[in-house]
């Protein structure tokens, strides 16, 4: 409980058994008797009131103390039972011990000489009557306290599940620049004494890649359009490498182009493509990215010449990156999917449109 609850706390139980006891004890003695009463008499119910209510104050804040310091409520149950159950004996036997001592120096220090003697009987009746109402006071205050802990509680796994899937967002994006960065540094490597022109193209193709990457990848989602333009880099790059061997083409939505896709997705997407598709075919082949809007999602398609069954032994870890990424992003919303139809690769990734 913060400190302005609590201020707030100790504030209503004071005013609340203010309240109680002078409605109960000094209210009907003071205004419904209908008789005129000595001054001492006066003195000795309002301080009677004051009395029983700074002693009932002074037990329920002992108890809340106690529950705040002692119990938790996420624990089993039987050992709160237990420790309630304490504490109320100890309060009712603290309530006996205090309250006939504290009302007889009021009555001493009013000069106040009652006219009724309080029987045993009317002192069990009045630890009774007290009982009632701290049962009833124990039960407001532990089920606003349970709510209240069951809020934080909450609030606090809810703050846990945020930095756990910034931390794994985070992972996943430094997954995916360093296994770029090394296939398109081998290219540049392998290019170096072949053709010192090409190389600089690759070179100049790789800077623009990696100022997006530092740019963009940062943020949980870009637009369509900006991923196209690192995409068509990443095609210039490797043209470089298969030359005649790839043909790549698009199909863009127009209506596309400004949704929201996490970024570097789709660049993961033509990767796999060409690195277990194209490049195991000697003869090369075709690479196509379509995107459509269908059913208030947007559907993006990458298709490649090859089989699935070449592309399982090394895709594993980009395949996983992406599913885990659109699983942390949109939750089951998404879909991913990784199909082989007639000599042909079909990656398809399904994102509701926010």
């Amino acid at each position: 409980m913060n400190l302005s609850l609590k201020r707030f706390y100790i504030l209503f139980n004071l005013i609340g058994w203010v309240l109680l006891f002078t409605a109960t004890l000094a209210g009907p003695k003071l205004f419904l008797s209908g008789t005129i009463l000595a001054p001492e008499q006066i003195l000795y119910y309002w301080l009677e009131t004051i009395t029983c209510a700074l002693l009932a104050f002074t037990l329920t804040f002992l108890i809340s103390f106690y529950v705040d310091k002692k119990i938790n409520f996420n624990s089993d149950w039987k050992p709160i039972t237990w420790k309630i159950l304490l504490i109320f004996t100890i309060v009712q036997a603290l309530y006996s011990l205090f309250i006939w001592p504290m009302l007889d120096f009021v009555q001493e220090y009013t000069k106040y000489e009652s006219a009724q003697i309080m029987t045993f009987v009317g002192k069990i009746y009045n630890v009774f009557y007290f009982s009632t109402l701290f049962v009833i006071w124990l039960f407001v205050f532990l089920t606003i306290k349970i709510y209240h802990q069951l809020k934080t509680v909450q609030i606090k796994q809810l703050e846990l599940k945020a930095t756990l899937k910034e931390s794994q967002l985070n992972t996943l994006k430094g997954q995916i620049n360093p296994h770029f960065m090394f296939n398109s540094l081998n290219n540049i490597r392998g290019l170096m004494l072949e053709d010192v022109d090409k190389a600089r193209n690759m070179l100049t193709s790789l800077s623009e890649t990696l100022r997006y990457s530092l740019t963009k990848s940062a943020l949980n989602s870009i637009s369509l359009e900006d991923e196209l333009e690192m995409v068509e880099n990443y095609i210039e790059i490797s043209k470089i490498q298969f030359e005649d061997r790839l043909h790549f083409e698009t199909h863009i939505d127009k209506n596309s182009l400004s949704k929201q896709i996490p970024p570097m997705i789709i660049q993961m997407l033509i990767e796999n493509a060409l690195k277990h598709g194209i490049s195991n075919l000697k003869q090369g082949g075709k690479i196509t990215l379509s995107t459509a809007i269908e059913s208030n999602h947007l559907q993006i398609e990458v298709i490649n010449s090859g089989t699935l069954q070449n592309t399982k032994k090394g895709t594993q870890l980009g395949i996983k990156n992406i599913k885990k990424r659109l699983k942390l992003l949109y939750g089951e919303t998404a879909n991913f999917r990784l199909v082989e139809i007639e000599n042909h690769v079909i990656a398809s990734i399904k994102i509701p449109l926010i």
